[in-house]
């Protein structure tokens, strides 16, 4: 068979020929621009997922180092207060020290029948010494120190003696 087609319908459908491809032309290159842009925002996605993994890792361990931080902080400060309660007694002992170096211009030597038993920086330690040693408490002998005539120190349980330090009189 035969078919007869007209000039004006083949230029027709030849024109329509290539508009058509025309158009398919400019849809591939359209299409190909969007697949582009898809990888693109599939690379884009693919980079900020492990970006985010790789920030919560980082927030992980920055939350455990603080956690740790600040236990360590605690355990410092506390020492510090410890430190500074230490270094004020420390003070306080030295101002008491030098207080009793400074009035310390004699010694309370303590005996027993006459005998040198022990020395102490006070009065009232000799008196503990002894009363701990089972002295009385009410029956201490001082040394006379005027007109009346003191028992000889064998007869003695106790007695008391201060006597000066140094050079001090």
């Amino acid at each position: 068979m035969i078919a007869i087609v007209r000039t004006r319908t083949l230029r027709a459908l030849r024109t329509g020929i290539d508009e058509a491809q025309t158009a398919a032309v400019a849809a591939r290159a359209e299409s190909e621009q969007h697949r582009k842009e898809g990888e693109i925002a599939t690379d884009s996605a693919i980079r900020a997922e492990i970006a985010l993994e790789e920030l919560r890792a980082v927030l992980a361990r920055t939350t455990a180092d603080t956690a740790r931080l600040e236990g360590e902080l605690e355990i410092l400060r506390a020492q510090s207060l410890l430190d500074t309660e230490d270094r004020q007694a420390l003070r306080t002992l030295l101002r008491v020290t030098r207080k009793q170096n400074a009035r310390a211009d004699r010694v309370y030597v303590l005996y027993r029948f006459g005998k040198l038993h022990s020395v102490h920086a006070t009065r009232d330690a000799a008196e503990i010494a002894a009363e701990a040693e089972g002295a009385d408490r009410d029956g201490w002998t001082f040394p006379a120190t005027c007109c009346a005539t003191p028992s000889p120190a064998s007869e003695v349980p106790w007695r008391i003696q201060p006597l000066p330090l140094g050079g001090a009189r």
